[in-house]
């Protein structure tokens, strides 16, 4: 299950396995174009006559090559001392053999504390060659220790890994069947426009094969969840179990890949989302080669460039991506990138957001030399940076203790500070080297609460000067509030990020 901020009330679920079935009714206008045509409407004629627009057709065509693919996992049972209780107070262990007592039912043997389970996740793929090879989501088949795929006929056949991608989340199988295959074939996603019909094909909740329609709802969503995101966004109902199905056009081709939605309940709500085919096809055929793909990686947090921030950073347009932050020893680092740079090029391409320059070095092989464009104290440099490998995972972040009491009063932006002694870095695990100022109150009704200072917060710098004390960040704030620009740009962390945020200071 994967959380991304479109709404932060709602939730982005990816679409691997079922829990619970809930009733579903989606109702799709498959075509208008046929509403005036005088039609017969005696008995006979109703149920003679087939349907104005039907998609028979496409789904006698593609659905052979669809399948239903089971990941089986291994898990293992609570250690002893360790059974969760429930709201009645008895654990798992002591309520399932008094369910069965109450009935005069004899209970099954539980399996001794700490032996290995096996667990099953449900999705669904495609055939794209006659030979077995299918194509579906990473996040499918991800811990699997064994991969069963069935298809439309019911034959399982076991099948093995060829390839997986995490940061695209598209994974490759193989099976043998011994003969050849019904596929579907490469559609081309660019030519999908907002509106266009689309059908989804896959088994959810593991009920069988189903077809759903519906739109293109919008294109390039990003779910911020990797380098990646693109996706076509449609409100054709989609489940769990729908993740690594195909999405298909009207021609019957395959131009999306169904992997999540966006839901306030783990249903659908018809906000669905799926990997565009133009994307997933090019990767899928450097893993059907290689096995893997190795991504480029610069080792910097980045953030888009709002009106707020380009106004504090003395930039004529809010486009580029503001680094935030650059790793210890990273690709960035050895470039000379520096915390507060823009960069608003990179190997030829103009850099607008942060997102058209995690595609463009993700795209590219670790090792590779290019240079960047940067904007940094109103100039701009150029800066050449050979490109690094695979990244780690990202930390967890710490947690905030907001009922901490107020070390200095309000200044200008509605902020109270207090140093950063032994006690508030052993509580919010602020490094030794870390130096700034902690935000121990916010004003709700001053500007900086409505720019996004939150209690807990690490004030590093203010309008580039880096900053040590809370009388020192309280002084800095006073200089920028005197100054000529419209926001003071303090650099903030918070847990084991950083990042720029625009405070209006009430001038210009």
């Amino acid at each position: 299950m994967s959380t991304f901020n479109i709404l932060r009330r709602h939730r982005a679920v990816l679409l691997f396995s079922a829990i619970l079935v809930a009733p579903l009714v989606a109702g799709v206008a498959l075509n208008a174009s046929l509403a005036d045509t005088k039609m017969d409407s005696s008995p006979e004629a109703s149920a003679n006559r087939a349907p104005a627009t039907s998609y028979a057709p496409i789904v006698a065509a593609d659905k052979p090559a669809v399948v239903t693919i089971t990941s089986i996992m291994k898990t293992s049972s609570a250690p002893d001392g360790q059974a969760q209780p429930s709201d009645s107070g008895l654990s798992s262990d002591e309520r399932l053999p008094r369910f069965f007592s109450n009935r005069g039912i004899p209970a099954p043997k539980a399996p001794p504390q700490g032996a290995t389970q096996l667990a099953e996740a449900l999705g669904s793929g495609f055939i794209i060659s006659s030979d077995g090879t299918i194509v579906t989501n990473n996040h499918v088949i991800d811990g699997a220790s064994d991969i069963m795929v069935t298809l439309d006929d019911g034959t399982e056949l076991p099948a093995t890994l060829v390839g997986r991608d995490a940061k695209s989340d598209l994974a490759v199988l193989k099976i043998r069947a011994g003969k050849p295959l019904p596929t579907v074939a490469w559609g081309d996603s660019d030519r999908l426009r907002a509106g266009d019909p689309i059908l989804a094909i896959g088994n959810p909740f593991g009920i069988g094969t189903t077809v759903t329609a519906g739109i293109v709802s919008a294109r390039g969503r990003d779910l911020n969840s990797g380098p990646y995101d693109d996706f076509l966004q449609i409100d054709a109902p989609i489940n769990h179990g729908n993740s690594g199905g195909p999405l298909v056009d009207t021609n019957g081709t395959v131009v999306g890949i169904n992997t999540a939605i966006y839901s306030p309940n783990g249903g659908s709500v018809g906000v669905g989302f799926a990997i565009p085919s133009n994307e997933a096809e090019k990767i899928v055929a450097k893993l059907v080669k290689n096995g893997s793909i190795e991504h480029g990686l610069l080792g910097i947090e980045m953030q888009p460039i709002t009106t707020d921030l380009a106004n504090a950073l003395g930039l004529p347009t809010p486009e580029g991506a503001l680094v935030a932050d650059v790793g210890d020893g990273s690709p960035a680092a050895h470039a000379g990138i520096e915390t507060g740079d823009v960069i608003t090029g990179f190997a030829g391409q103009t850099i607008n957001e942060p997102k058209t320059l995690s595609r463009a070095v993700a795209d590219l092989v670790p090792g590779k030399r290019e240079v960047l464009s940067v904007w940094r104290n109103g100039k701009t440099v150029a800066l050449s940076v050979v490109i690094g490998g695979n990244d780690a995972s990202v930390k967890p972040v710490a947690t905030i203790n907001s009922a901490q009491p107020l070390h200095s009063s309000f200044p200008t932006l509605g902020l109270a500070l207090g140093d950063l002694d032994r006690t508030v870095r052993q509580a919010l695990n602020v490094p030794s080297q870390v130096n700034g100022a902690v935000v121990e109150g916010v004003d709700p009704d001053q500007p900086a609460a409505t720019s996004g200072i939150e209690l807990g917060d690490i004030i590093i710098s203010v309008n580039g000067v880096p900053v040590k004390t809370a009388k020192d960040t309280s002084q800095a704030i006073s200089v920028a509030a005197k100054s000529s620009k419209k926001s003071a740009l303090l650099l903030v962390k918070r847990g084991d990020q950083q990042t720029f945020i625009a405070v209006p200071c009430g001038n210009g």
